[in-house]
């Protein structure tokens, strides 16, 4: 009987020890995150810890220059990490951000301005043993305001995030 609730003991101690390991996310990661559903493509992306309970904000600059038309994206987000096991993550978040496209092109002059959006994101992760974190996750983003007009826009945006943890 003491060697059954010794082996009891050990196994929840275990447990508990191997999930709050698993669950620590780091304090700062900078990567590339490759989308691209708005037009802006790949965006320098920024994660940093906040609090105890492995939260974290999120800062993502896109760009694009091209001939028909330039283009630049600031999104800010709020996100809610829960371990799956190991180093696997799910994370769900929400946040805002801010659109400026300027047309090079006369035909697109309608699609010029600067435009508010809200964001929501929902993903998965994967943390390697070395300073390394892999993601997958879905954006819809929301415009409700532009330069010229009101705008109900819908924008979905599925990427790849590769960034190095510190």
């Amino acid at each position: 009987m003491k060697k059954l609730v010794l082996l009891a003991v050990f196994t929840i101690g275990a447990t508990f020890y191997n999930q709050a390991e698993a669950q620590t996310i780091s304090d700062n990661a900078i990567g590339l995150r490759f989308g691209g559903g708005d037009g802006v493509g790949a965006e320098v992306s920024y994660q940093r810890a906040v609090g105890t309970n492995n939260n974290r904000l999120e800062f993502d600059l896109g760009w694009r220059d091209n001939s028909d038309y330039d283009a630049f994206k600031l999104t800010g987000l709020y996100q809610w990490v829960w371990n799956i096991e190991g180093g696997f993550n799910w994370y769900a978040g929400a946040g805002a951000g801010i659109l400026g496209v300027d047309a090079n092109r006369e035909f697109r002059d309608e699609d010029d301005g600067t435009y508010l959006f809200l964001a929501g994101d929902i993903g998965i992760e994967y943390n390697f043993d070395i300073p390394l974190l892999l993601s997958l996750d879905f954006r819809p983003e929301f415009g409700f305001f532009s330069d010229n007009n009101v705008l109900n826009e819908f924008s979905p945006d599925i990427a790849l995030g590769v960034r190095y943890q510190f």
